[in-house]
């Protein structure tokens, strides 16, 4: 089936409201020495990427670099001292009562700093060969890298699925005064 070209412009226009950061990813991408905003060709347009001879490595060098500022704002995790490799990691649970229960013992016993439990989740997923489809809700929890076996072992003891979510992703910087707390509140 053929689309015009107003219905394919209409739908570039859609996606870009809905995903802003595409654009963004395809510069992130894109190897910067070959940028090229003079001469776009047509496949630009399908990927949402412009191709451009002009280098914008240097400026997205200065203008994003992840030096600490003088005034305490954002680090690299292995800038500071004060601070020790964190990691984010998301734990679904069937309700409320079952998400605050966990929380409550994970920041209890130091393995995490913090817990944020996020309602509304739905999921959808293969168990036991049928697609299931759950309400549930998500625990985000901040923490040591040091710490997730024994975070992990303990949602283990102390869920209700046979097997649940403990997915960890690496925090690679962020607020200096938050990480530093995030190290305090946790035990070595």
């Amino acid at each position: 089936m053929a689309l015009s070209l107003g219905s394919r412009i209409g739908s570039s226009v859609l996606i870009r409201r809905r995903f802003p950061v595409v654009g963004a990813f395809c510069v992130l991408s894109l190897s910067f020495s070959s940028l090229s905003f003079s001469s776009i060709s047509s496949s630009s347009f399908k990927s949402g990427c412009a191709q451009s001879s002009f280098s914008v490595a240097p400026l997205l060098r200065s203008k994003f670099s992840n030096k600490a500022s003088s005034s305490g704002g954002t680090i690299k995790m292995e800038e500071s001292s004060k601070t020790v490799p964190s990691i984010v990691v998301y734990v679904t649970v069937p309700n409320r009562e079952a998400g605050k229960k966990l929380a409550n013992s994970i920041v209890q016993e130091k393995l995490a700093a913090c817990v944020n439990i996020v309602p509304g989740v739905e999921s959808v997923y293969e168990w036991e060969g049928k697609v299931q489809s759950d309400s549930e809700e998500l625990l985000i929890i901040k923490t040591r890298q040091s710490l997730l076996e024994s975070l992990t072992e303990h949602v283990n003891a102390n869920h209700e699925y046979d097997v649940p979510e403990v997915i960890a992703l690496p925090i690679t910087g962020g607020s200096d005064k938050y990480l530093e707390w995030l190290k305090n509140s946790t035990r070595n």
